[in-house]
């Protein structure tokens, strides 16, 4: 054989070691791929906190693949014997690779009045909220934006020159008033105090302008969630957004009014319904007061009439984790009768960062998709039940699919209130 042939047979070994060793490799990268994302979906059903009522339970029915190991250790040991104890369960693949580690609340299963009715709410930010700033027509006939750059939407003013506010008529009759110049503006900013320069503008009548947009209350219809026994209420399983700049509204004082629901505009593909009806802004038809909103909902502190509403029977609620795929029912009153109506849960979202989406679910009760078309606006807060307990609140419909929507777990709010 030649050198030339020679040379020629081992360079196409050559080559063929090289593919064999690429395809290897490949390989293997493709398997650590799959495993990587194997391991992270597996990470991703396992619960970041969980809620029991007895060490007993700790017992969690993650897979025969995964071995959990509580810490401290702890023996002989009931909800009764202390109140809200931390524990720790060290989860891992086949007892060999951790997986994650589980914080467990030692609690007991509280018991709630649940909710379904309508209710008003009229709250006040605390500061004016600016939602965006104006051209100004001056007096001299010229274009200006005076407050461009200088304030922000989602900024609150508190001060004008150091005078405190209470509401937008004040806030305008100081700027209209004032001499012509420049103002000082006390704002809140993400949580911190500044204050800014602002150039007023004369207007064709003489007044001063600032050309800001702005707003001080809110009003709306949402659904009752849940009452604690000691009158601590839960709604809407969300928070009250401003609807031209997104942003949680920063509350002062809120209150509940009656309403009754006059018209329901039934949900169609990309295009929600909603519930319209009136509140009645009279002092005999408060409900309560409004103390906080926050992302999970809008609570407070509620008197003995909307207690009444309720029927007066307590519910146990649920931990997350006993929420399961299935048959269950959410309890409205959008007919002006509390009802219940069968929804199906079709997934459990135990870890979901957005906490108002931990529950998917779909209406199948006939009657209501007949009245609303499935999930409506107004019908956020509707308690969902399955088992026999509370286990969470209709926060969102789906756009496109007015049948489904999201909901939160019961323990999100619960835990605005403990």
């Amino acid at each position: 054989m030649s050198h030339r042939m020679t040379d020629s047979f081992l360079g196409l070994k050559t080559r063929r070691a090289r593919y064999r060793l690429f395809l290897c490799i490949g390989m293997l990268l493709s398997l650590l791929g799959l495993g990587g994302m194997a391991y992270q979906q597996i990470q991703g059903q396992i619960p970041d906190r969980l809620r029991v009522e007895d060490l007993d339970e700790l017992s969690l029915d993650f897979g025969w693949l995964i071995t959990e190991e509580v810490t401290p250790e702890v023996e002989n040991v009931s909800a009764n014997a202390f109140t809200q104890r931390e524990y720790e369960v060290q989860c891992s693949l086949l007892g060999l690779i951790p997986l994650k580690t589980v914080s467990v609340q030692l609690t007991e299963h509280e018991k709630v009045y649940t909710g379904g009715m309508p209710v008003g709410i009229y709250l006040e930010t605390k500061g004016i909220l600016v939602i965006g700033t104006g051209v100004i027509e001056g007096k001299d006939g010229l274009n200006y934006e005076p407050a461009r750059h200088v304030v922000q939407p989602g900024d609150y003013i508190l001060e004008v020159n150091h005078q405190s506010i209470q509401d937008k008529k004040e806030l305008t009759e100081l700027i209209s008033n004032q001499p012509e110049g420049a103002l000082i503006l006390t704002l809140r900013r993400k949580g911190e105090i500044i204050h800014v320069r602002l150039e007023t503008v004369e207007a064709a009548d003489g007044s001063q302008k600032a050309g800001i947009w702005v707003r001080d209350n809110t009003q709306g219809i949402g659904t009752l969630t849940f009452i604690t026994p000691e009158g601590q209420f839960g709604a809407l399983g969300h928070g009250i957004n401003d609807v031209d700049t997104g942003f949680l509204l920063e509350t002062g004082e809120g209150t509940l009014y009656e309403t009754n629901i006059l018209n329901i505009k039934k949900g169609e593909r990309g295009n929600p319904g909603e519930l319209s009806g009136v509140i009645t802004y009279q002092a005999d038809r408060v409900y309560g007061s409004i103390l906080q909103n926050e992302t999970v909902g809008i609570f407070g502190s509620c008197n003995h009439k909307l207690m009444n509403e309720t029927g007066g029977q307590l519910v146990e609620t649920a931990f997350k984790q006993e929420v399961r795929e299935g048959k269950a029912v959410i309890r409205s009153a959008v007919d002006g009768t509390l009802t219940d109506y069968e929804v199906e849960i079709t997934e459990v979202r135990c870890n979901e960062r957005d906490m108002n989406k931990g529950i998917v679910l779909e209406v199948t009760d006939e009657r209501l998709l007949s009245m609303t078309g499935g999930i409506v606006q107004g019908m956020s807060g509707s308690p969902i039940l399955q088992d026999g307990k509370l286990i969470g609140a209709v926060t969102h419909v789906f756009v496109q699919d007015s049948a489904k929507g999201f909901g939160i777990f019961i323990e999100n709010m619960l835990e605005q209130v403990e």
